[in-house]
């Protein structure tokens, strides 16, 4: 209660203030580790001492472990689809693209040695939509107790669309027919067109027509880069022109897997893929692919 009379100004109590500085060791580095909530719990002493407990780092250190995200270094002769089917990407290759697009940039086919991929990693909006239903779940529904284990996808069900059921499907999608079979001209040494031409861009995917071993995939002068399969018949499917080869000599292949991207490379004059079919690996034995493939129930054109 205020005295009567004279006003007296109060005197300011002295103190000593004193700011604990908290040093720039393992404590300064771990704090963003530890989330805003791990920071305002810390203890005075923890602070000063520099101190802090390993449990946080460990902690998503398992986190990842169990999440299944590893990192892979791109080898010579890879391709994003060779190395979704080896390392068993759900989604496949154009997940595997989604994942690191910001590594790799524009063009999925533009992916180089030692280049480092995440494989495994979840997209920002699936691990939002995940944590929203774990975390709010709908009024009147009970939570689930057992989880439905995703598909996984497969080269094999990635081509389902357009395969016939019958283990043969188109070598590419959507592509019209340019130059036919046995064209007569000039410019070819047999003296006619020994494939079919599909007029498609570059950088349309090429499928094996039906499940094979790669007898060759490379250089082949005029055709290009091209890639040869031979078939349980005993035929040979020739796919040329390619921009990018996804497959090895010697490698087993299922009908629709990714076999290279179409291009214009060798001699053409426009991309497209040059289709054969042949009775042995080599130039010249050559029978009508169109005519081929309808007999093994493919529609063409």
């Amino acid at each position: 209660m205020p005295a009567k009379g004279k006003h007296r100004r109060p005197r300011s109590p002295r103190f000593t203030r004193s700011i604990a500085v908290a040093g720039t060791g393992g404590a300064a580095l771990a704090l963003p580790l530890m989330g805003a909530t791990g920071a305002h719990a810390a203890t005075p002493t923890a602070a000063v001492s520099g101190k802090v407990s390993a449990a946080p780092v460990a902690a998503k250190q398992g986190a990842a472990e169990k999440s299944g995200t590893k990192t892979y270094a791109v080898r010579a002769g890879d391709s994003l689809s060779k190395i979704a089917d080896e390392q068993s990407v759900t989604g496949g290759w154009k997940k595997l693209y989604s994942d690191n697009r910001s590594a790799i940039g524009g063009d999925p086919t533009l992916i180089h040695p030692g280049l480092k991929l995440t494989i495994g990693a979840k997209s920002a909006s699936s691990a939002a939509t995940q944590s929203s239903t774990a975390t709010k779940p709908a009024t009147g529904v009970k939570s689930a107790t057992a989880k439905t284990p995703a598909s996984k996808t497969t080269t094999a069900t990635r081509a389902a669309d357009t395969t016939t059921g019958a283990g043969y499907t188109l070598p590419v999608d959507g592509a019209t027919i340019g130059t036919a079979y046995k064209t007569a001209g000039s410019m070819w040494s047999s003296g006619y067109h020994t494939g079919v031409d599909f007029v498609v861009p570059t950088g349309t995917t090429i499928k094996a027509v039906a499940a094979g071993t790669v007898v060759s995939a490379g250089w082949g002068g005029a055709y290009g880069n091209e890639v040869v399969v031979r078939h349980a018949d005993g035929q040979y499917s020739q796919y040329a022109h390619m921009s990018q080869l996804s497959v090895s000599t010697g490698q087993s292949v299922a009908e629709g897997r990714q076999l290279g991207l179409s291009g214009a490379t060798g001699n053409v004059t426009g991309p497209h893929l040059h289709f054969e079919i042949r009775t042995t690996p080599s130039y010249g034995s050559d029978v009508d692919p169109v005519a081929y493939l309808r007999a093994h129930g493919v529609v063409v054109g």
